[in-house]
C-alpha cells in the first residue's frame, strides 16, 4: 500500500514538474485558420513514362522497373466486353472472364490452379467488362517464372471446365434473383437500361441468358476477342526489361493474331425520353436524372469534369448534397457521377428519399441541373473543385505499376500519352464559362434520362407532372 501511494506521488510530482497536471488552453474555434484559405507548395506531377515495345505479333508491352520490394505485378486490357455479346447471350463476356479464371487452363484443372497459386502467395483475377476487360498477376520475383506459365495459359488456353461452368452459372442466377431485393441496386441496373436504349450497353444479363449459356459460347467469346493486337500488357517491378520481354516471348511469341475487334455504335443522349418509372413497393424511392456526356477525348471533357464535381461528386460541398440531404434533410445518399470513356461519357445525378418525398427531391434536382445552365458559379467552388479533382488526381499514381496500367488504358482508349500529364494542367485552366458552357451543352431538360423507383402510390406529386410516364416492367 505504502509502494503505491509513494508511486502514485511521485507520478504526480513528475507530471507537475513536466508541465502536464494542467494541460495547455485549446485554441479558441475563431483563432483556427479557414481550411479554405490555406496555402500549400504546389505538387509538381512528373511521373515515370514506362517502355512500350511491340512484339512481332503485335502484342503491346509496357514496362517499368521498381527495385523497391522483390515483387512483380503484370496486367492486362483486351477488347472483349458486353458490347460484342451476340443477341440473347447477355451476360457472356463476364461469364467468360469468371470461367477464364475458375475453369482450368491448359492441363490444370481450375482446383489444381488455385493450389498452386496459393502455395506461391500469388493473386490472379480476371474480370470482363462493359467495354473492355482487365486482368492481373502479383507475385513474389522468385516465384514469377511459375505463376506467370500459368497466368499465360489462364489467359491464352483457358479450359472452361463444364462443371466450374455450371457452378458460375448458378451463382449468376442467384445474384440475379438477389437484385430484386436490393431496391438501390435494381434502380442503377434499370437505369443503365434506360439511359442506354436501343445501344448493346443497354442489354444486361437476364436468368434466361444466363441458363442458356453454354460451354461452346464461352470458348468462341475467347477465340473471337484473345489474340495480340488486341491485347496489352504491362509489366513492373523487380526485374529487368531483358528479363520481362523474354517472358512475355517466351509464352505468347507464338500466338498466333487472329480474332474480332469488334465494333459497337456509341450512345447518343435520349430526345425527349419519358420519365422512366420502375414500381415496387419499397418505403423510400430511388431517382437519376442522367445524360451522355463528353468523352475523354473531348475539350468538353475537363469542364465537365469539374462541373459534376460542383453539381455532386464533390462529397458535402457539391451542391445536390448541400441542397437535398444538408439543408432539406429530403435524402441520405445524393450526389453525382461522371466517367468519361472513349467517344463518350456517362453522366447522373441521383438521391435516395422517402417515398413521401419523391417528387420534391425530383423537382430540386431538376431546378439544380437548370440553375446550372443558367447562372455562374461562385469563383470560390470552382477553385475548390479544380484542386480537389488535381489532389486527388496526383494521388492516384502511387505506385509504378498504376502508372504502367494508366499508359496501357490510354493508349487502348486511343489517346495520346501526353494526357496524363496535361491533365492537371487543363482542369486548372477551366474558367466559369468553360463550365457554363458545358453544362448548356449537355444538361438541356430535352436530352435527358430521368429514372425513378419507389412506390407510387406515397409519392407527394404524380410523375405525370413531369412530362409521359413510361412504366418500366
Amino acid at each position: 500500500m505504502k509502494r503505491t501511494l509513494a508511486l502514485s506521488l511521485a507520478i504526480l510530482l513528475i507530471s507537475t514538474g513536466l508541465g502536464l497536471a494542467e494541460p495547455a488552453e485549446t485554441p479558441k474555434p475563431s483563432s483556427w485558420p479557414d481550411p479554405d484559405r490555406l496555402n500549400y507548395e504546389e505538387i509538381k506531377f512528373s511521373p515515370p513514362k514506362p517502355e512500350r515495345v511491340v512484339l512481332e505479333n503485335g502484342l503491346t508491352v509496357y514496362f517499368l522497373e521498381d527495385r523497391e520490394l522483390p515483387q512483380v505485378n503484370i496486367s492486362f486490357v483486351v477488347g472483349a466486353g458486353s458490347v460484342f455479346e451476340p443477341s440473347g447471350k447477355e451476360g457472356l463476356a463476364e461469364m467468360t472472364g469468371d470461367v477464364m479464371r475458375t475453369g482450368g487452363a491448359g492441363k490444370l484443372g481450375g482446383d489444381k490452379i488455385d493450389e498452386d497459386l496459393e502455395s506461391l502467395a500469388a493473386r490472379v483475377s480476371i474480370s470482363l467488362g462493359m467495354e473492355y476487360g482487365t486482368g492481373s498477376l502479383s507475385v513474389l520475383k522468385k516465384d514469377l517464372a511459375r505463376a506467370f506459365t500459368i497466368f499465360a495459359e489462364i489467359i491464352r488456353h483457358p479450359a472452361f471446365d463444364e462443371a466450374k461452368l455450371e457452378q458460375e452459372r448458378n451463382l449468376k442466377i442467384e445474384e440475379l434473383r438477389r437484385v430484386f431485393d436490393k431496391p438501390q441496386r435494381l434502380a442503377f441496373r434499370e437505369y443503365r437500361r434506360a439511359i442506354y436504349a436501343g445501344n448493346p450497353r443497354g442489354r444486361l444479363p437476364e436468368i434466361a441468358s444466363i441458363e442458356n449459356m453454354e460451354r461452346e459460347d464461352l470458348v468462341a467469346f475467347h477465340k473471337a476477342h484473345f489474340f495480340p493486337r488486341n491485347l496489352r500488357v504491362a509489366v513492373t517491378g523487380d526485374l529487368s526489361k531483358q528479363e520481362a520481354l523474354e517472358l512475355i516471348s517466351r509464352h505468347f511469341d507464338d500466338w498466333d493474331d487472329e480474332g474480332d475487334f469488334g465494333t459497337a455504335p456509341l450512345p447518343r443522349p435520349q430526345e425527349n425520353s419519358p420519365l422512366y418509372y420502375y414500381e415496387k413497393k419499397v418505403p423510400q424511392s430511388t431517382v437519376i436524372i442522367g445524360t451522355i456526356g463528353p468523352g475523354k477525348e473531348s475539350p468538353d471533357f475537363y469542364p465537365f469534369t469539374v462541373l459534376d464535381y460542383i453539381l455532386g461528386s464533390g462529397g458535402f460541398r457539391s451542391r445536390i448534397f448541400q441542397e437535398i440531404r444538408s439543408n432539406r434533410g429530403l435524402a441520405y445518399s445524393a450526389g453525382s457521377f461522371y466517367e468519361g470513356r472513349q467517344g463518350y461519357g456517362s453522366f447522373g445525378a441521383y438521391a435516395m428519399t422517402k417515398s413521401e418525398s419523391t417528387g420534391q427531391v425530383l423537382s430540386l434536382m431538376e431546378g439544380i441541373l437548370k440553375d446550372a445552365r443558367e447562372s455562374r458559379f461562385p469563383a470560390q467552388d470552382l477553385h475548390l473543385a479544380k484542386r480537389s479533382i488535381v489532389n486527388s488526381y496526383i494521388f492516384s499514381f502511387t505506385s509504378s505499376h498504376m502508372i504502367a496500367f494508366q499508359h496501357m488504358i490510354l493508349e487502348f482508349q486511343g489517346l495520346p500519352t501526353k494526357f496524363l500529364t496535361e491533365y492537371p494542367a487543363k482542369i486548372d485552366a477551366v474558367s466559369r464559362e468553360d463550365v457554363m458552357k458545358a453544362a448548356e451543352k449537355y444538361l438541356d431538360r430535352d436530352k435527358r434520362t430521368i429514372f425513378v423507383l419507389g412506390d407510387q402510390s406515397k409519392f407527394d406529386e404524380p410523375l405525370k407532372s413531369f412530362g409521359e410516364v413510361k412504366t418500366v416492367k
